[in-house]
């Protein structure tokens, strides 16, 4: 399971307090609940790429000794399963689809003037698909504005609240993903499995 690292500063920052395993470490587990702190354990690499990083960073990761599960700290300026830093993204899909810029040039705005076409079109249709629910998640922090439509009010109220904000609040309290989870993983990363029963009279 993933949980949010509260790192509200640079890359650098971050990699500097992952050398301090008691500081950020969650206080019971968030699978089975149980109360006894958990292990440090280890760390994984993952790439990323920010406005101004293009690298690898470390994650840490702990282990609870009751279910034998492992629970890992992502920073808050990272998207489960996407390489690119929430910056990155959300610097793209204001230019392309509030700025209604070409792609090339919401590219450039996000200063990845190389990015291929198929990335790009690739995040348009993930947000317009979360466009909706992301209005009805985020409706608690700030005002909704009338907009013409779920995209353009999801996007003005992710400018409000600020993408990274949005972020940790959509990801901690309702574990949902900004951009929408893959088709076939839930929040714990388990294939979805439905059994559907008739009701009982």
């Amino acid at each position: 399971m993933q949980m949010l690292h509260p790192c509200r500063g640079s890359i650098q920052q971050y990699e500097q307090e992952l050398s301090e395993p008691d500081r950020y470490r969650p206080d019971r587990c968030p699978l089975c609940h149980a109360p006894d702190p958990l292990r440090a354990h280890g760390f994984y690499c993952r790439t990323l790429v920010d406005v101004q990083y293009d690298g690898s960073i470390r994650v840490r990761r702990y282990l609870c000794l009751l279910c034998r599960r492992t629970v890992s700290l992502l920073p808050e300026f990272v998207l489960p399963y996407l390489r690119f830093a929430i910056p990155v993204i959300g610097l793209f899909l204001v230019a392309r689809l509030l700025d209604r810029r070409t792609l090339r040039a919401a590219a450039e705005a996000a200063f990845e003037p190389s990015m291929p076409y198929q990335r790009g079109q690739f995040w348009v249709r993930r947000f317009q698909q979360q466009a909706m629910a992301l209005c009805a998640a985020l409706a608690g922090l700030t005002a909704v504005v009338p907009a013409r439509d779920f995209l353009t009010q999801a996007l003005q109220m992710l400018a409000a609240i600020g993408w990274i904000p949005a972020h940790r609040f959509l990801f901690a309290a309702l574990r949902m993903h900004l951009l929408g989870w893959p088709g076939f993983l839930l929040p714990h990363g388990s294939r979805v499995n439905l059994s559907l029963r008739p009701a009982s009279c």
